[in-house]
């Protein structure tokens, strides 16, 4: 992480004088919309799209280069795509980013094990980070993802994974918060992290574009997550870690809080760097800002698959100022983590909580 302390001037000048042009370190691609599970946060099954193939992301990341240091592979489910170990090492041989990070349901339990492993050796210098999403126990998680013995079979996949035993994979649990299961997040949180994850990570039910879901009603109140979380903030602060998690767990502190805030305020509590330090790509191609809003600035397949000439056009310009003007705000935690980077205020907090305060 420390080689992007020079490169987060550059993007506060980018963000406050719209120079000098500079291109994303954050990518999230959506790989697909299809899934094997029915959430109730989350419709995005329901959705069609005529994919990008590993050939058409060959051509997107040859023209970026070694720019990315963090690239998401989302969905749908991911793992449903039989190639995302060639994705994968296509990205990786043309951008050599410091992380590849992939949820998933974990249903695939007899493919995804085999698969991480054949990622991991693919791609040696980059870190392979596998969140499997669990929103409950037992049958509290059947019930939220409307599949039958979810929670034993996600369960099957998170043990064989943890048998890998590969340096540069880290294996982690992810929980969405939602209104299904805020009054029994320590319950939850305390049997997951009891399994001794790599990581163990939380983000809130949201309203999306991308998930349609829009006009569900998922999102758990303020009262309720500020009690759930703090409960969590708690559990991290009294937790003992070494070396850079140390870090992570002071920055998973901050935004914890920031959810908080931005729920209580409904304002952006720090600028958002969407549009300039991160970005989304469709299955299809368009380029989002961000999957909340899911707005297409452009498409790579009718723009010879450049993302280049879609970043610095008038339309993306005008999300950006959009997006400055705070027309917009939401917790979304892919975007926030590198909002954070930005901010200096919050560097130097988990600065102080990592090495001169500790958990205190």
């Amino acid at each position: 992480m420390i080689e992007l302390l020079p490169k987060i001037l550059f993007y506060r000048l980018f963000h406050k004088f719209k120079f000098p042009r500079i291109m994303p370190i954050n990518y999230t691609l959506s790989l697909l919309y299809s899934c094997n599970s029915r959430c109730k946060t989350c419709n995005i099954y329901k959705k069609k799209a005529k994919n990008l193939t590993v050939d058409e992301y060959d051509k997107i990341f040859r023209k970026i280069g070694k720019i990315p240091y963090w690239i998401t592979l989302s969905g749908g489910e991911p793992f449903l795509r039989k190639d995302i170990a060639e994705i994968c090492k296509t990205l990786y041989t043309h951008s050599r980013p410091r992380i590849i990070n992939i949820p998933t349901n974990g249903l695939l339990t007899n493919i995804i094990p085999k698969v991480v492993k054949k990622i991991a050796l693919s791609c040696p210098r980059s870190q392979i980070i596998i969140n499997l999403s669990i929103d409950g126990i037992g049958k509290q998680h059947d019930e939220i993802r409307q599949v039958s013995d979810n929670y034993k079979i996600v369960i099957k996949t998170y043990d064989k994974l943890k048998k890998l035993k590969l340096n540069n994979l880290t294996i982690g649990i992810h929980t969405v918060i939602s209104k299904y299961n805020v009054k029994d997040f320590a319950r939850i949180a305390n049997t997951l992290m009891a399994l001794k994850p790599d990581s163990y990570i939380t983000e809130i039910a949201e309203n999306r574009v991308e998930l349609d879901t829009i006009d569900k009603d998922i999102s758990p109140g303020l009262i309720s997550y500020s009690s759930a979380i703090d409960f969590l903030i708690h559990r991290i602060k009294n937790g003992k870690f070494k070396g850079m998690n140390k870090i992570t767990q002071a920055f998973r502190i901050e935004y914890y809080n920031m959810v908080k805030q931005i729920l209580r305020d409904k304002n952006q509590i720090i600028p958002c760097y969407s549009g300039i330090a991160s970005v989304q790509i469709s299955p299809e191609g368009d380029v989002w800002s961000c999957c909340i809003k899911a707005k297409s600035l452009g498409n790579l397949r009718s723009n010879n698959y450049n993302l280049r000439k879609i970043w610095f056009s008038k339309k993306l310009a005008q999300e950006r100022e959009s997006i400055k003007n705070k027309e917009c705000y939401c917790p979304l935690a892919n975007a926030s983590y590198t909002n954070m980077l930005m901010d200096f205020s919050i560097l130097i907090k988990v600065f102080y909580r990592s090495f001169i305060k500790w958990w205190s």
